[in-house]
């Protein structure tokens, strides 16, 4: 049996975890009845300066890739399969 030496070493086998934030958001011109219904609800509790409300979702992404510009490549490519509707959703994507 052979010993693989390189595959002892942490340095030379660790792959770099880059995590990234997917902000998704509805599109302006899309209507937001949940973010009415929460200014509204902040209204009725006598918060009453705000203008508006949208409501989003938000993912944070740990990625095993050792190049920034290929992982981000794939959080793209997870939110144009996956986690985003294009139709009606805009998304930005950080990296944190």
């Amino acid at each position: 049996m052979k010993l693989n030496l390189a595959n002892l070493d942490p340095l030379k086998s660790k792959i770099n975890k880059l995590k990234f934030a997917v902000t998704v958001t509805l599109k302006k011109d899309v209507l937001d009845p949940q973010g009415k219904v929460v200014k509204q609800t902040l209204d009725n509790l006598g918060i009453n300066s705000i203008k508006s409300v949208r409501q989003g979702k938000y993912f944070e992404i740990e990625v095993n890739e050792k190049d920034d510009l290929k992982a981000e490549n794939k959080v793209e490519n997870m939110c144009k399969k996956l986690l985003v509707n294009l139709i009606i959703e805009d998304f930005r994507i950080s990296k944190i």
